[in-house]
């Protein structure tokens, strides 16, 4: 087994009209023992910018704090928040200076660029190599399933209720052949006016 499936994880982020969504499940196990079901993996940055991880929970935990810490640095030098896109190249930056001990996270970025609100979605990997998505990004322990739910039901220009409901979908069905990931989810839809969160139930078993 792969240190990156050690904790198990799911995260899907989507584009849609004027929005972003992203969301994961809550499952925190260690191999195929479930220790709880209230795992937070997806983390805010701003209004317009959230950030969700998989991969190993302790990694992901530390590398939290050192964003937050380099957030915090940027907003009192720069007086403004940061872009998407800088927080992208930031992500890349600090995980390309462990490449030779990573953390063993892939973090999936997903917020609203600029003064005219466009989606942006972007991921990492553990060494910090970043993909721009131009429709949607996953990282997990399944990310096969999580794929093939996404290219199922993804269409594009949906407006914040479609892309809720076509991340629910995408996130449920990618999980329930993965024993390493599921046992609830999160849905998060970033807007221009904000930010809704929404929890689901799924298969316990």
């Amino acid at each position: 087994m792969s240190i990156l499936e050690y904790n198990g994880s799911a995260i899907v982020a989507m584009k849609g009209k004027n929005c972003v969504g992203i969301a994961s499940d809550r499952r925190f196990g260690i191999q195929h023992t479930t220790l709880s079901c209230n795992q937070k993996k997806i983390f805010t940055v701003h209004d317009k910018l959230m950030i969700g991880y998989s991969g190993l929970v302790t990694d992901m935990l530390t590398l939290q704090e050192r964003f937050q810490f380099r957030l915090n640095m940027y907003r009192m030098r720069e007086e403004r928040e940061i872009k998407p896109s800088a927080f992208t190249a930031l992500v890349s930056s600090i995980l390309y200076e462990k490449r030779f001990s990573p953390y063993f996270v892939e973090p999936v970025i997903a917020g609203l660029e600029g003064p005219n609100n466009t989606p942006f979605i972007s991921a990492t990997d553990l060494i910090g190599a970043p993909v721009f998505a131009d429709d949607f990004a996953v990282a997990g322990t399944n990310i096969e399933s999580l794929y093939g739910a996404c290219e199922s039901f993804y269409k594009p220009d949906m407006d914040p209720e479609q892309l809720f409901e076509t991340l629910a979908q995408t996130l449920m069905n990618g999980m329930d052949r993965d024993a390493l990931a599921g046992w609830g989810g999160i849905v998060h839809i970033i807007t221009p006016e904000g930010t809704t969160t929404k929890t689901l139930k799924t298969r316990m078993d």
